[in-house]
């Protein structure tokens, strides 16, 4: 007798597949990118959106140019560049030279990304390290803010972003200070509204803690990233600072200001949670977190930069094999 039930389907395993694809967790991060890119638009006007367009280009360029040609599509199509070129532009200063920008993506995908071995085999995150390499190689020029537009001057682009390959840049007043600037050189704090809503010189996607905070919340509740990382490089950012500020209240910043200024809120949701960069255990991943919260403070408080995202990240991605051999679980019926 056979026994045919349409209802049986017999598969080769894994039988439990998840829903979440790359393609689909790029584009989660780039839904929640856009509030903070168009309001770094909006705020630093159509040099910001040339800085933007000319990074994504960059990284797009390279990782379609030294692809196998029966890869290309493919990897255009998951958004990776995409999202590697957007992370660049949001955490560059608007005045920025666009061959600058342009370079900074060809190194983020090619150094960072595609010389591992492409996407999933990188050690380090794709576009800190092209800001690193910008930082290193131009520093005046990654480290000249600019003064807000909002939405005036919106078709007014500085003279720099036009500045010839390897000559100099002339910056006519477009100079200001950041609020880590001015805390760390003057002891002179922002007023916190200013930081949640943007009213503040800085990277193109930096200034607004309010949207940043958004996006981040967003992409927890879609379970795109792992809220363990976030979470624990704020609190602990906040802690370490915290602490700092019982200390001497008139040297030290505020937790507050800790969280909301700079690149620590955009890092925090959307650099750090890079799960090829970031360790896989629960355990791994709140010391991975806590380790980046604990070198910002100190970077920031007693290094020689007033920002130490970007170092903090890339310090704790180098980390990241040695916290995974040490934090997996113990197989079952092994001592």
């Amino acid at each position: 007798m056979q026994y045919k039930d349409p209802r049986l389907l017999v598969q080769p395993s894994p039988l439990l597949k998840q829903q979440m694809t790359t393609h689909q967790t790029m584009r989660d991060l780039l839904f929640a990118l856009l509030p903070v890119t168009f309001a770094g638009i909006w705020l630093f006007g159509f040099s910001a959106l040339l800085v933007v367009v000319v990074s994504i280009l960059g990284a797009v360029a390279t990782e379609w140019l030294f692809s196998p040609a029966e890869q290309r599509s493919a990897r255009l199509v998951d958004g990776s560049g995409v999202l590697t070129g957007l992370l660049l532009g949001l955490t560059l200063p608007p005045a920025l030279p666009l061959w600058m920008a342009f370079l900074g993506g060809v190194v983020s995908v090619g150094i960072g990304k595609l010389i591992w071995g492409g996407l999933g085999q990188n050690l380090f995150n794709p576009a800190l390290v092209g800001r690193a390499f910008l930082l290193a190689t131009f520093p005046n020029a990654m480290t000249t803010w600019s003064t807000q537009v909002s939405g005036e001057g919106f078709f007014q682009w500085y003279p720099s972003n036009f500045a010839l390959p390897f000559m100099q840049p002339h910056y006519d007043a477009v100079s200001t200070a950041t609020p880590l600037g001015l805390m760390k050189f003057e002891q002179q704090s922002t007023a916190l509204l200013d930081l949640v809503l943007g009213n503040t010189a800085g990277c193109i996607g930096e200034t607004s803690g309010l949207l940043l905070l958004a996006g981040g919340i967003f992409l927890v509740l879609r379970r795109d990233i792992d809220w363990r990382i976030p979470a624990g490089v704020l609190l602990s950012a906040a802690i370490f600072s915290g602490v700092l500020y019982a200390i001497d209240t008139g040297h030290y910043p505020d937790p507050l200001f800790t969280l909301f200024s700079g690149g620590l809120l955009l890092a925090a949701f959307y650099m750090a949670t890079d799960p090829v960069t970031s360790p896989l255990t629960p355990r791994g991943a709140w010391i991975f977190a806590v380790g980046i919260g604990l070198l910002v403070v100190l970077i920031r408080i007693f290094g020689g930069f007033p920002e130490g995202v970007m170092y903090a990240i890339l310090l704790m991605n180098a980390a990241t094999p040695l916290i995974d051999r040490y934090t997996q679980p113990r197989v079952f019926g092994k001592e």
